[in-house]
């Protein structure tokens, strides 16, 4: 997840914080410096430096960590204002928003950690395992001292890089225009979205100090002002770092396993303001099909792009009629289906409840939008009611009868009013839909009654119809106590779980990502390759990186690596194979 939009961004009033620390948990095994969280690496890394094609404002760090600017005389007068409201007009009073809470244990940050070479502790690391697997997720360059929500953090990558049963970790900050304008100040600088607009007198008063800061020429909006945390996606022989407040980055990694941020795309001036942090790649025709979302009409826009990543015309969706959050959404191979949920923009909120604009509308009924997936225009969108049914991820859907129904699995968000305040109340049910386009009635079935969410499939499956999901346990969310596999094919009303790997003690994991063996052959059975995860043991302060056999009984673990330093937990990744690597 990600910001609202970049278009949000420029409606209402930004927050800033001040570069020093406050957290100070004494269960956590980590190093407190003046400006940063920091863990020590504990093996000596290779020196390897990176630098960026399109400008030279835009390199990534060297091996060792470069020292931060030291904020300059109007900066730290401006942080002093900002200090005023974050102590006294808006102090970060709420759990789910306070520092010491929500980055507390591994969601603390870590800096930068250049490529380093890991051990394999358990198993070895299958030879099909050639490429890399990244996640993403977020971590804040300076630790905040006002309101911060999990979501607000600058995007990391935390790369593993396997060859030959090798693997080469490596972690590296995104080099938005956000996280460059604030190492170069040395301090925070933009606001957070999620945290900062409690209230309407403190939106005004961040609002005037963000203008000033702006008229300062502190940064310029107009070159965005998003965070890359979210996801990652390859399209168009490019790998792309994502987050839905801002356009796609540019990324890639080098021979020796570093990651390089190439810079803010554009796809030649077409693509505006933002994108969606989930894209579907169509494995057929290599199209992508994709969307963005703001607080003005329209508030959904679809597009898509060719195999060769050139993007095509946006169809403006005005039939959603008011903001919604739609973060996730799925294809067939006939249309795109869009969930408008619960969860949207609630100015009323922050005006007069001193709430988040960002929250949930129980009067509001879910409803499922389908159209054609080369619409040119929004004539034969269709709109579905389908009451309590809440998705924020889609896991995938597919078409029936010959086109005339679509059916889609995707967890269902019960609760939904906790969504952003108190994730750990909210249980994900993984429901499969079906929607008959003759007769327009929509049918539910849940697929397990187990707190389910971040569910993947086989990649060579998207649009079509899969058998097996596998999909992270909430225990609560946004812990992962495990990875289940789900048989979406099984009848209504029967558990569906037939497999499960919890991770035991006080580990706990993140999204699972499926890895085929043998992606190239058709013959191939879906199931047929490895569950990848990183793992982090919450006593030991230690991370794996762990490899799981996707097609046993209990998703035997195969490949063990202990990494060099522990692995905040984060979002969405995936597995970029050699030959992919090398078209970057």
């Amino acid at each position: 997840m990600d910001a609202f939009s970049s278009s949000f961004m420029s409606t209402l009033s930004p927050t800033t914080i001040i570069p020093k620390p406050i957290l100070t948990p004494s269960s956590s095994r980590l190093n407190i410096s003046s400006v940063r969280i920091e863990d020590k690496p504990a093996t000596q890394v290779t020196s390897t430096t990176t630098t960026t094609p399109q400008s030279p404002s835009t390199t990534t760090s060297s091996a060792v960590p470069k020292r931060r600017a030291e904020p300059a005389v109007p900066t730290l007068i401006f942080n002093a204002f900002d200090d005023i409201i974050n102590n006294f007009i808006d102090p970060p009073s709420k759990p789910s928003v306070d520092p010491r809470h929500v980055l507390s244990n591994n969601f603390a940050p870590v800096d930068e950690l250049p490529p380093t070479e890991c051990e394999v502790i358990q198993g070895s690391l299958p030879p099909s395992l050639d490429g890399a697997y990244i996640r993403n997720g977020p971590n804040p360059q300076y630790l905040p001292r006002g309101p911060y929500h999990l979501f607000d953090g600058d995007g990391m990558l935390h790369s593993i890089k396997i060859s030959q049963g090798r693997a080469i970790f490596c972690s590296r900050y995104v080099n938005t225009n956000k996280y460059i304008a604030e190492r170069d100040a040395g301090s925070s600088l933009l606001p957070n979205v999620f945290s900062g607009f409690n209230g309407l007198t403190a939106s005004a008063a961040r609002g005037a100090l963000s203008a000033v800061r702006i008229l300062a020429g502190q940064y310029n909006p107009a070159n965005g002002i998003g965070l890359a945390n979210t996801s990652l996606a390859f399209f168009g022989n490019r790998l792309y770092a994502l987050g839905e407040s801002d356009l796609p980055y540019a990324v890639r990694l080098t021979s020796s396993g570093d990651i390089e941020t190439i810079g803010r795309h554009d796809f030649d001036g077409k693509l505006f303001m933002s994108m969606t942090a989930h894209p579907k790649t169509d494995p057929d025709t290599k199209e992508t099909f994709a969307f963005r979302y703001g607080p003005v009409p329209p508030f959904l826009t679809y597009f898509r792009f060719d195999s060769d990543g050139s993007k095509q015309p946006d169809v403006p969706i005005f039939s959603m009629t008011r903001p919604s959050f739609l973060h996730d959404f799925a294809i067939t191979n006939k249309y795109a289906i869009f969930g408008d949920i619960q969860i949207g923009m609630n100015p009323t909120e922050m005006i007069f409840g001193g709430g988040s604009p960002v929250g949930s509308d129980p009067n509001k009924v879910p409803r499922l939008g389908v159209i054609p997936r080369y619409a040119k225009d929004e004539s034969e969108m269709r709109w579905f009611d389908v009451p309590g049914f809440n998705i924020i991820h889609a896991i995938n859907a597919w078409d029936e009868d010959d086109g005339n129904t679509i059916v889609m699995v995707a967890p269902n968000i019960l609760s939904v009013e906790h969504t952003l305040e108190r994730m750990d109340l909210v249980h994900a049910l993984v429901e499969k839909v079906r929607i008959d386009l003759k007769t327009g009635i929509v049918t539910r079935n849940p697929m397990s009654a187990r707190n389910l969410d971040f569910g993947v499939i086989n990649q060579g499956y998207v649009g079509k119809k899969n058998k097996y999901v596998y999909a992270a346990v909430g225990d609560p969310m946004p812990k992962i106590s495990g990875v289940v596999k789900l048989d979406v094919s099984k009848g209504e009303r029967q558990e569906c779980i037939v497999a499960t790997r919890l991770y035991g003690g006080a580990c706990y994991g993140g999204e699972p990502v499926f890895i085929p063996k043998q992606p190239d052959n058709p013959e191939a059975d879906e199931d047929d390759g490895y569950v990848v995860s990183y793992v982090h043991d919450e006593k030991s302060g230690e991370s794996k990186f762990l490899v799981m056999d996707a097609k046993s009984a209990h998703l035997d673990i195969v490949a063990a690596v202990k990494l060099p330093r522990r692995v905040p937990y984060g979002f969405h990744g995936l597995f970029v194979r050699k030959n992919d690597l090398d078209k970057l």
